[in-house]
């Protein structure tokens, strides 16, 4: 939580006025039994109505006092909450934009889906209740105790006897429970990613007829949730129950003193209401304190959660050169190996290659040959584990990141759309392009057809992922996002799988036209979509299988003549 602290700062103010207010409020509270006890002895049993009335009102006065105190504190301890809570989620999203995907893979999105909602909405009630309790009950305890001594110092020695009880109570119930939630947490990190890849892939789990087994694994893993929860709810439970015992006793105790003081002269019927009403104040203010503590054991297991994704450092730091093209090939890599981590084995391994300006770069492969590994390499996406890879002639961790993402247009495998509308989603590539910049790219990403059917053109709505439309609609839309900014290269990941041959084609035949000038890097399983390109790269298990034209490689390339003859077979090729 030490860590976090930082972002209060611009709240000091908040954070010390909401307090004070609080503390103001329990003065006035600890004022009251002894203007009850005042109008019950001076007030009804010295029958002078006067005093009756002065002290009402007093009291009403204390209450409105009270009311704009609590109002006040509530008003700063929220502001200064929420702006943290702000701040804080602030700082966390630009850290996670900032790690590299190698990090993110190693956390996982669910666990900073978790860490980003309900790991900061928790600090955020945490420094709220926390602003306007932690001094508050304290304060009232020992001023109800220290208010009853003012009253009858003998009769107030059945406070000091309770109040320790009650914090051994408090310390018990607080040790069972502090450790456990940080079990819940990870546990709802669990029950967080069963439901996120439930409903993001509930298509291919009805497909396949998996709902009963997902419906299972859901149900273990909240089972596990279930009964940690459980456990840890019923050594909570035992707390208020502890407390009202000892205090309804230490309150008839009080009650039988007060009543064999009064028959003897020591104490006034006024003076034991105060003392009664001081004991509830305390029970109250212990009860609200458990909570309390509670409330800020769950801050700090989500403050450390937090701190955490803070503390990792982005193990992809940019450069500060930028690209020039003049001095380089557009592409460039020598001898590189890339793996994932937690996978011992390289995805890639020992691939060199050099591409121009105006040059056509096709990858192909069988799944899992290293295909996309490769193409993530270009915009350093991930580092390589060993080689160069180089982008104008410089290396790529010599590279500015947004200057080197700047120059490329990367279209990855999954078609991916973001909700808002067409004009939004294509301008991401460049924000001031002209609208006939965006119909130039929609033409030649063969999706000026729909569009123009759309009743509202660009400013058709999509939603999340891009749902409201097909497959094939997405990925033309992407490849056209991609074309908006005129990159020098360009990077189709798989971005035609599901066109038809045709439109294949004609999106072949368009790029080769109107992308002459950018290095151009096609991945694609289908022979027909490589082999008019000028370069092919052949993989095969992430290692260099082949390397060359068309021609070349049905002669020289085993693995890209089975690929090409599988798809051409050998009376079609001829006929």
């Amino acid at each position: 939580m030490k860590k976090l602290l930082k972002y209060l700062k611009k709240y000091r103010r908040d954070c010390v006025t909401a307090p004070l207010f609080k503390l103001f409020e329990a003065v006035l509270e600890l004022l009251v039994p002894i203007l009850v006890a005042r109008m019950i002895d001076a007030g009804i049993r010295g029958e002078q109505p006067g005093v009756v009335t002065q002290t009402g009102l007093l009291l009403c006065a204390l209450a409105l006092m009270g009311f704009a105190a609590a109002l006040s504190a509530q008003y700063f301890a929220a502001r200064a909450a929420t702006g943290f809570a702000c701040d804080v989620k602030a700082a966390l999203i630009r850290r996670i934009e900032a790690l590299s995907f190698r990090q993110t893979d190693e956390i996982s999105v669910p666990t900073l889906i978790t860490r980003m909602t309900s790991d900061v909405n928790q600090l955020q009630t945490g420094v709220n209740l926390t602003l306007r309790l932690l001094l508050r009950s304290p304060f009232v305890v020992f001023g109800a105790m220290i208010m009853a001594f003012v009253v009858d110092a003998r009769a107030a020695l059945l406070f000091a006897a309770l109040i320790p009880l009650l914090g051994l109570c408090v310390y018990l119930v607080m040790r069972r429970t502090l450790p456990g939630y940080r079990d819940i947490q990870r546990a709802q990190d669990r029950v967080l990613g069963d439901t996120r890849e439930n409903l993001s892939g509930v298509r291919v789990i009805r497909a396949f007829g998996r709902e009963e087994a997902e419906r299972e694994r859901f149900k273990r893993d909240h089972q596990i949730l279930t009964a940690l929860q459980v456990k840890i709810q019923t050594y909570s439970s035992l707390l208020n129950p502890l407390t009202l015992l000892l205090v309804n006793l230490t309150t008839a105790a009080l009650i039988y003193v007060g009543a064999v003081r009064v028959e003897a002269g020591g104490l006034t019927q006024g003076e034991v209401m105060a003392l009664v009403s001081y004991m509830s104040q305390i029970l109250v203010e212990l009860l609200k304190l458990a909570n309390l503590l509670v409330t800020i054991s769950k801050a700090l297991a989500c403050a450390d959660r937090v701190a955490e994704v803070m503390e990792t450092a982005p193990d992809m730091v940019s450069g500060t050169e930028k690209p020039d093209f003049s001095q380089g090939p557009a592409v460039e890599l020598r001898n590189v190996s890339l793996s994932y981590a937690g996978h011992g084995k390289e995805a890639v391994r020992g691939i060199s290659l050099t591409l121009s300006k105006g040059e056509s770069l096709g990858i192909i492969g069988g799944t899992g040959a290293g295909k996309s590994t490769l193409a993530a390499i270009i915009p350093r996406l991930y580092d390589v584990t060993a080689g160069e890879a180089l982008v104008g002639g410089r290396d790529v961790r010599e590279l500015d990141l947004r200057a080197l993402r700047a120059c490329v247009g990367y279209v990855p495998q999954k078609a991916k759309l973001f909700s808002g509308t067409l004009r939004d989603n294509l301008l991401m590539g460049d924000r001031g392009a002209s609208d006939e910049s965006v119909w130039q790219a929609l033409r030649t990403a063969q999706a000026a057809e729909f569009v123009e059917k759309l009743p509202q053109g660009l400013d058709s709505p999509v939603q999340q992922g891009g749902s409201n439309f097909s497959g094939g609609q997405r990925q033309r839309l992407t490849i056209a996002r991609a074309l908006v900014r005129k990159p020098d290269i360009l990077i189709l990941d798989d971005s035609a799988s599901a066109l038809d041959a045709q439109t294949d084609r004609l999106l072949s035949d368009a790029l080769k036209k109107d992308a002459r000038d950018a290095a151009l890097v096609v991945i694609s399983q289908r022979a027909s979509s490589v082999m008019g390109l000028d370069h092919i790269l052949v993989l095969e298990d992430g290692a260099l299988a082949g390397y060359g034209r068309h021609e070349e490689l049905l002669s020289s390339c085993p693995v890209y003549r089975e690929t090409y003859e599988a798809q051409f077979p050998p009376q079609e090729a001829t006929a």
